[in-house]
């Protein structure tokens, strides 16, 4: 392939200044902005209804959601450091999307996250210290999906997919065979690499050909790992819901007021019976796409330092100071919260140990079953064996003492 063939570098200075004049400038044609850089609240014809009822408590609620799963995740970032964790997927700079959307969803509706959906498990009632012990290599989850509907982690890239739309699809059968139930809908994440996966594709045909009540959630942070969103699509990525029939909305994902407002309407949309929503929440990964990833490898420190103005946790807070709505005592409190969260994080994973190896059967099957009983019988005589060399060693040891 000639070089005059291949994308556009990320480091194409055409590409950057386009980037660096979104991140600075006003939001982009179409995009759906409640809360400025500059923490002023302004409205929107379509979606501004659904956040009229945000007061300042709400407000302070969905600032202090975002306050402390930043201190998550800089405490988890700092265990995987020193060894506690194997690896860890910082979601920095992302906050605003996932407390936006996860505040919006009602207890009947069911997540699929990708592996970095932390501020949405926050939102969902999850003991964060849970989600480290996939990280921690203790556990091929880390909780109990059904008690929050709040599904595994998916490390596969856009495999949790697929199974919203499923999912969602039954949640619309069992609510038709009982009506007094109410009415439920999924919301799948991924992010804009996993966007160009035929998963995606295939999950939004068959979304809508049966108007099944999902909303597909992208947060486009404008890296898959290296490959920028520029390499990915030559279109905003929300309006790719054209191509299947139904809506697209791209929202400022940094303006956690208007991803609130946007995802409000969406799952009422698809509560309804309307079909499925595409959202892209437009925002941008501060950090390393995981602890094993170098950044500045592909992008430049300008870039980054752009977006900081955009930063979804400075915009609130300069909201609430304007308005009157927190006070110095209320953010001096939230820094003592965040550090009693990030010690008893700490404290909980160095608690964490491994499982014994046998409990590894008893997952296998939902029931009873002849060859994982002939299995676990061969384990138990295997390590049978071990012992009594152990104790064999330990006597001959004891005899030769003597």
């Amino acid at each position: 392939m000639a070089l005059e063939q291949l994308p556009a570098s990320e480091f194409d200075s055409a590409e950057l200044d386009d980037s660096l004049m979104r991140a600075a400038g006003s939001p982009p044609d179409g995009m759906v902005q409640l809360l400025s850089p500059d923490g002023v609240r302004t409205g929107h014809e379509r979606y501004g209804r659904y956040a009229e009822d945000i007061d300042g408590e709400t407000l302070r609620s969905f600032y202090r959601d975002m306050f402390l799963i930043r201190r998550f995740d800089t405490e988890a970032t700092a265990l995987q450091r020193q060894g506690e964790l194997v690896m860890w997927v910082p979601l920095t700079g992302q906050e605003g999307a996932q407390i936006g959307s996860g505040r919006a969803l009602a207890a009947q509706d069911y997540v699929f996250p990708t592996y970095r959906e932390h501020g949405v498990a926050l939102t969902r009632g999850l003991e964060l210290s849970h989600l480290l012990r996939r990280f921690r290599g203790i556990s091929h989850g880390g909780w109990d999906p059904r008690e929050a509907n709040f599904h595994l982690y998916t490390l596969v890239l856009a495999a949790q997919v697929p199974h919203a739309v499923g999912y969602a699809m039954g949640m619309a059968r069992d609510q038709k065979l009982d009506p007094s139930q109410p009415a439920g809908a999924t919301v799948a994440y991924f992010g804009d690499g996993a966007s160009s996966e035929g998963d995606v594709h295939e999950s939004m045909v068959f979304a809508a050909s049966y108007d099944a009540p999902v909303v597909f959630f992208c947060q486009n942070n404008h890296w898959a790992i290296s490959v920028p969103t520029e390499v990915q699509s030559r279109i905003p990525l929300a309006n790719r819901a054209q191509g299947y029939g139904f809506p697209g909305i791209r929202v400022d994902g940094n303006d956690v007021l208007a991803v609130h407002a946007v995802t409000r309407w969406a799952l009422e949309h698809a509560r309804a019976g309307k079909g499925p929503v595409l959202i892209e929440a437009f925002t941008y990964r501060m950090s390393a796409h995981t602890t094993a990833d170098d950044p500045t490898k592909y992008r430049v420190s300008a870039d980054e330092e752009a977006w900081i103005g955009r930063d979804p946790l400075s915009r609130l807070e300069k909201h609430l100071r304007a308005s009157g709505a927190a006070d110095e005592a209320f953010f001096a409190s939230l820094a003592a919260e965040g550090d009693d969260l990030a010690a008893k994080l700490r404290a909980d994973v160095q608690a964490m140990e491994p499982p014994a190896f046998e409990e590894s059967f008893a997952g296998v099957y939902a029931e009873p079953h002849a060859l994982i009983n002939e299995e676990r019988a061969f384990h138990r005589s295997y390590e049978a064996g071990f012992a009594d060399t152990e104790d064999i060693t330990e006597d001959n040891a004891k005899e030769a003492g003597a």
